[in-house]
């Protein structure tokens, strides 16, 4: 990427987006932050480092804040070259999945999948229409998602499922917009130190130390950030739809 464009970023303003939100900063991109939390910290950053940054309250599952929110980059930035589908939630109560109910379930899919999926096709069609103007632009979309892709947790199976979504939605998502320039990529973290890991920490804790990651050590939002960092450079050009794993090497299997 180079040292313009502009990005937006949704769950930015703590944890694993708002470390998204500075590497994008970094690297030379004004960014936009939708959230549901005060992101005035996570802005103030983005602009210490030189460049722009519209910072709005907004519901990702929400057909009219994503409108909104579009409407508003388009008219303080401009464009738009980099969507990062961050948000998510967890179930608000762990619960099995004999006893789960539809209203966790809703929220939950509304949240991690439907919106990001919905926003997509809506950043995509403008991408695409913007590509008459800048039609040598590197644009792509990353799609955050989870270990829980394929990893069964039965005390949350609806967050499981709605990753397991996600995994798909960036194979479709690669396949339609390959041919527009437009690239897909999806980062699967693992166990990383967020507020959303911050009530299961002595069980990782415990669990990292007995080898449950060849890299001994809990993940930290910035091993996620500089792996955005790398799919928004434009030096992936030929990879599309590429899963990367920043989970300390969970995803191997060893004897």
């Amino acid at each position: 990427m180079t040292s313009s464009g502009a990005a937006l970023v949704t769950g930015g303003s703590r944890g694993i987006g708002a470390a998204i939100v500075v590497e994008l900063a970094r690297r030379g991109l004004d960014v936009a932050i939708m959230g549901v939390s005060d992101a005035r910290q996570t802005a103030a950053r983005v602009t210490a480092a030189g460049r722009r940054c519209v910072a709005f309250v907004g519901d990702v599952s929400s057909a009219a804040d994503r409108a909104a929110a579009l409407a508003r980059i388009e008219r303080e930035l401009g464009r738009l070259d980099v969507l990062v589908n961050n948000a998510g939630v967890a179930p608000k109560v762990r619960t099995g999945i004999l006893e789960a109910t539809e209203e966790s379930y809703d929220r939950v899919m509304g949240i991690n999948l439907k919106g990001p999926y919905f926003l997509t096709q809506a950043v995509a069609n403008w991408m695409i229409r913007q590509r008459a103007e800048r039609p040598e632009t590197p644009m792509c979309i990353v799609n955050i998602s989870s270990v829980s892709a394929y990893a069964a947790s039965v005390g949350r199976g609806e967050y499981c499922i709605s990753k397991a979504g996600v995994s798909m939605a960036t194979k479709l998502w690669a396949a339609c917009l390959a041919r527009h320039g437009i690239n897909v990529y999806e980062i699967r973290p693992g166990i990383i130190r967020t507020d959303m890991t911050a009530g299961v920490k002595d069980k990782y804790d415990k669990l990292i130390a007995e080898g449950l990651t060849p890299i001994s050590r809990w993940g930290m939002p910035e091993d996620v950030a500089r792996a955005v960092g790398v799919c928004v450079s434009g030096d992936l050009g030929f990879s599309t739809g590429e899963v990367i794993n920043v989970d300390g090497g969970f995803q191997l299997r060893t004897l």
